[in-house]
């Protein structure tokens, strides 16, 4: 009962895509994802450039199901990225700034699904203008970068806007068959979770940190802040997040020129490397250069927490979902059961209209 375009386009069982998070979708969480059914994105953007091709191929051990790569096309090796997936016949890529009418082509010729994450029904509509074979729509709940339009009204827009063109993916809010009934009932084809997928059995997050998620039982907590990178940002609020909120614009300057420089060696780049991309950015999305340097600021103090297991110093970003969850479940069990309780609501349904 559960099949859609969704899962006809990326080859899955069930219409239900786990999100690439940076630091958190490696090859243990999106093989978990993908043997249960679903449809797991690898964290490519924070990937070093060298350890790239590896944590393909490792996926590829642990399951012989489709699986997705996400990347962005300013870091250094998004070229590099773009001939891995069509050599190793990855079933789709994400992103969420556009790789390029070049990329586009190269990946779609190779028979690969370019699925985007856009937050506004008008970059839904430039994303398939560019080629986008599905559009993953993430509401004001959603975790991390994020709008200020909530999903229930988001999703029926995009719909209307794109969905009898490429399917609809919601997210924003979601982690039970209750809410993968709603977004199919809006015209949706599936729904793409995070930090349901982030508190997981399989997920790598240290304990300290995720312990920090499951104490948060109050989804107001879960705030959008700027401080990070001069772009709204869904995070738990915690002892770094509130000293950010306080700084002063030279200082988060500063800060973020640290770390920014940091990532860019992670991933294989050097100064001039980081500078080109900030001007790029600058140009493609009409944003200030000091905004553009602060972007690579995130991935760093988001690894403070997610790698180093230091949750008070780094940030936590998290949809608003993380306060209405008190279990971590393995992949296998999280999707039975949105299956399961899904199908039981539908039929509930079913027997009511008759």
């Amino acid at each position: 009962m559960l099949e859609t375009r969704l899962t006809e386009k990326l080859g899955c069982k069930y219409p239900i895509v786990q999100t690439a998070m940076g630091w958190v979708a490696d090859p243990n969480l999106v093989a978990g994802s993908c043997n249960a059914g679903g449809f797991g994105f690898l964290a490519g953007a924070t990937i070093p450039a060298d350890e790239m091709e590896r944590d393909i191929l490792r996926v590829k051990e642990l399951t012989d199901q489709p699986f997705g790569v996400n990347f962005h096309m300013y870091q250094p090796n998004a070229a590099h990225i773009v001939d891995l997936v069509i050599e190793h016949g990855v079933r789709a890529v994400s992103y969420s700034r556009s790789p390029g009418p070049e990329f586009i082509k190269k990946l779609k010729d190779a028979g690969v699904v370019c699925m985007p994450t856009v937050g506004l029904p008008k970059h839904a509509i430039k994303a398939v203008e560019l080629g986008a074979d599905a559009v993953t729509v993430q509401g004001g709940e959603g975790g991390g970068h994020t709008g200020a339009v909530p999903t229930t009204l988001l999703i029926p827009q995009v719909v209307d806007a794109v969905g009898d063109k490429v399917p609809v993916v919601a997210a924003g809010g979601f982690k039970d068959g209750r809410g993968l009934l709603a977004a199919l009932s809006w015209g949706a084809d599936g729904i793409a979770m995070g930090t349901r997928f982030l508190m997981t059995e399989e997920s790598p997050v240290p304990r300290e940190t995720l312990q920090r998620y499951m104490d948060c039982k109050n989804p107001a907590e879960i705030i959008v802040s700027k401080a990070m990178d001069g772009l709204p940002q869904r995070m738990i609020m915690n002892e770094l997040l509130s000293s950010l909120e306080k700084a002063g614009p030279a200082k988060k300057l500063w800060i973020a020129l640290v770390n920014a420089w940091a990532f860019h060696k992670h991933t294989g780049g050097s100064m001039a490397g980081l500078l080109k991309s900030a001007w790029a950015m600058h140009k493609d999305s009409e944003i200030p250069t000091s905004q553009a340097i602060m972007s690579a600021n995130a991935p760093m103090i988001i690894q403070k927490a997610m790698v180093d297991g230091e949750p008070a110093d780094g940030v936590l970003p998290s949809g608003q979902v993380a306060g209405v969850i008190d279990q971590l479940l393995s992949c296998e069990d999280l999707i039975n059961s949105i299956v399961t309780e899904a199908e039981q609501r539908l039929a509930l349904l079913a027997q009511r209209a008759g």
